[in-house]
């Protein structure tokens, strides 16, 4: 930690809001990935992130410095977004095929897509959505450790520490979701470019 980072520390300990604003801006966009990457929806991740937020601010007094600042900070923001998985696994699900019930009779949903215009963006898009799919589909324990390295790109002992596990855990766990990746997008090999997946 810088000594900069370590004086915003301190005085975003003593309740300096300022400076826990200048502190925490390097860390937001990561969060908002991060939040992303477990939620896969844009308006719900923005939610969690500013949650996290909230939470990073709540208990940074209480930040007793034994790991690095971001491992901790990913730690606030895993168990934001791990909580709201939970609720969501409680809740109705709707289908967006299920017609809206009105006055006047019935009416099917309009979704609205949301491809983009340009043709040159298409592809890099339908690989980005085809890859997003295959990382949601893993399961939560998989997506997540592939989130922090892959993504995030943190260290083994880092994503240890954020999950309070050994480092060689977290080494089996990743080879593990990678795994689970790799035959997620060899079944859907069709879809992509042969340098893709190999």
């Amino acid at each position: 930690m810088s000594s900069n980072e370590q004086i915003l520390l301190e005085k975003s300990k003593a309740g300096d809001v300022a400076a826990f604003e200048m502190l925490i801006e390097a860390y937001q966009k990561k969060i908002f990935n991060l939040a992303f990457r477990m939620i896969g929806n844009y308006e719900d991740a923005g939610d969690l992130a500013q949650e996290a937020l909230i939470r990073i601010f709540k208990s940074i007094s209480n930040f007793k410095e034994q790991s690095s600042l971001s491992t901790w900070i990913y730690r606030i923001t895993t168990n934001v977004c791990l909580d709201e998985i939970r609720k969501k696994k409680n809740r109705k699900v709707l289908s967006l095929d299920e017609e809206i019930h009105i006055e006047d009779g019935d009416m099917q949903r309009q979704i609205m897509s949301d491809d983009p215009l340009p043709d040159e963006l298409m592809e890099k898009k339908e690989l980005r959505q085809i890859i997003n799919s295959a990382i949601d589909s893993l399961p939560e324990d998989q997506r997540l450790v592939i989130t922090l390295r892959d993504i995030q790109g943190l260290s083994y002992d880092e994503i240890g520490r954020v999950l309070e596990c050994p480092a060689g855990t977290v080494k089996s766990r990743i080879n593990r979701a990678r795994f689970a990746l790799k035959n997620v997008l060899i079944s859907k090999r069709e879809l992509l470019n042969e340098e893709y997946v190999k």
